[in-house]
């Protein structure tokens, strides 16, 4: 018998079964798609490293997470600096003082405050999304580069959503194009996949393998069960099922070693159909592990939908309705003996990747005292 069943071999799982191992304790790591890897599973094309389920940029303030993850990859220099581009006019992003130049033709962190004190004017608390956003940037930036981009992604009125959703966004007043204020940064070298290989060596790892159609098979497996998996099919959505936006993609190689310029532009006019263009060779500038240029380039199309059966749930829709229901199901999972709800799907809530893996190392910890 096993001392861990771990369902969900991504960054949670890994990080949760590597510590495990590490103290003596046998893990069975069991995952439904064919790949470990989770949503940051990268795939090698034309020497390029795909991220096949969306932009994955590894950014933390956190030393011993920095210090886990460095154990099984070497990280590259890349910054993240995307750029919106609305109706052709090329921003920068996060908004800094590039993004309120080229806005107002201004020069001086005074002249973009008193503009975005003027526009802001009348906004009391933020009880919404847009009045959030535009107590932070003004409605010129709202409206260009906030909204059509926003409702895009989560498929709902900017005055409809949370304010939460738009507090973790940038507004600087200096010329820093970083999106991140984070301490360590960058992209594993080779891939996520090859990092979540490294965490996962020597631990016993099935793909393609459904734990809900075999539960009382793999149970019995086990002294003790980490779930990773979305907490409302664990109970056979019993109470009703839990809302996610998910995404879809439009990826194409093309015979130009050039297409975009940068690795994540943003489209934020309500009028083209998707999101952003990921543009992947960029994450790693452009080159190979030895150093040579790449002569082709994968663009990624992302387009942002309603979660349906079937699709890839990506973020949870964090309304009132949905964390009542999400109570619930905590609820019920409290009841669980011998199981462990963790991770994005588990918790029913959009962690970062270093967030993901801080809480896992944070259980693994306590399970291991224990």
């Amino acid at each position: 018998m096993y001392n861990y069943l771990i369902v969900g071999a991504g960054l949670f799982g890994a990080a949760f079964a590597r510590m495990a191992a590490e103290s003596g304790k046998t893990c069975l790591v069991i995952e439904k798609r064919n790949h470990i890897g989770g949503n940051a599973y990268t795939e090698k094309v034309e020497g390029i490293n795909v991220h096949r389920y969306g932009a994955h940029i590894f950014h933390t303030n956190s030393k011993p997470v920095w210090d886990f993850v460095s154990r099984f990859a070497v990280f590259n220099r890349y910054t993240n600096s995307p750029v919106a581009n609305y109706k052709g006019e090329i921003y920068s992003l996060p908004f800094n003082m590039h993004t309120f130049s080229k806005m107002w033709g201004i020069s001086t962190p005074d002249e973009a405050r008193a503009i975005i004190e003027k526009q802001r004017a009348g906004v009391g608390e933020p009880s919404n999304l847009e009045e959030q956003a535009i107590s932070l940037v003004g409605t010129d930036i709202y409206e260009k580069l906030v909204k059509g981009y926003t409702e895009k992604q989560w498929g709902r009125p900017c005055s409809e959503l949370p304010a939460f959703i738009i507090k973790r966004l940038p507004v600087r007043f200096t010329y820093d194009n970083n999106y991140f204020n984070a301490l360590f940064q960058g992209i594993p070298v080779g891939g996520y996949t090859a990092m979540v290989s490294a965490m996962l060596e020597g631990i016993e790892v099935r793909t393609g393998t459904d734990y809900l159609a075999h539960k009382p098979e793999f149970d019995a497996l086990a002294e003790k069960v980490i779930y990773t998996g979305a907490i409302d099919e664990y109970f056979c959505c019993c109470l009703g099922a839990l809302e996610y936006r998910t995404l879809r993609f439009e990826t194409e190689t093309l015979d130009t070693p050039n297409y975009q310029g940068n690795a994540v532009v943003n489209y934020t006019d309500s009028e083209t159909p998707f999101t952003r263009i990921i543009e992947h060779k960029w994450f790693e500038f452009g080159r190979d592990e030895n150093g040579n240029d790449l002569p082709k380039t994968v663009i990624s199309r992302e387009f942002s939908k309603e979660w349906e059966p079937g699709d890839e749930p990506y973020y949870p829709v964090n309304d009132a309705k949905n964390s009542a229901l999400y109570e619930q199901y905590r609820e019920l999972a409290g009841r669980e003996e011998k199981v462990i709800f963790g991770g994005r799907l588990g918790e029913y809530k959009y962690y970062d990747m270093d967030n993901v893996i801080e809480r896992a190392l944070a259980l693994a910890e306590k399970e291991l005292k224990a």
